[in-house]
């Protein structure tokens, strides 16, 4: 599995419509937080209990019609999508991409969302969408 810087991720979206982009959040993030323009809601962790989904390989390969076609994960810090490209390579999907740093990227010591470089100044509506602000990606908001 290539492990994609997001800016990377996003020249590989843009210069290949081919590739498919997979949001493993739940659909509560998806739709709550906001998600990448194109990108398709596949749970890697399903409500209640936020289990492991048992169909997950399954889904993709219904939204992705074969197991050779580039699919780009992504999820709230890059932890879930490592884990599901993981399970996605296991039932023999052959390119497989990370989005490091997720969709809202890592958290400092506090917990907190680290300050935008651009700026200097945090993200003052939480979103926490730097890494993709980064790299000019648009998002969709509900």
């Amino acid at each position: 599995m290539d492990n994609l810087h997001p800016t990377k991720a996003y020249e590989i979206i843009t210069e290949s419509p081919n590739t498919l982009l997979i949001d493993c959040r739940t659909e509560v993030e998806f739709y709550y937080v906001g998600h990448p323009v194109d990108a398709i809601n596949v749970e890697w962790n399903t409500a209640p209990e936020f289990e492991v989904n048992p169909h997950f390989a399954d889904d993709v390969l219904r939204m992705a019609g074969r197991k050779d076609r580039p699919i780009i994960l992504i999820c709230r810090s890059g932890k879930r999508s490592v884990d599901a490209g993981l399970e996605l390579e296991q039932h023999g999907f052959t390119q497989v991409a990370n989005v490091l740093e997720g969709f809202e990227g890592e958290l400092d010591a506090e917990h907190q969302q680290p300050l935008a470089e651009s700026s200097g100044e945090a993200d003052p509506v939480g979103s926490g969408v730097q890494p993709l602000q980064a790299a000019q990606a648009p998002v969709e908001e509900r």
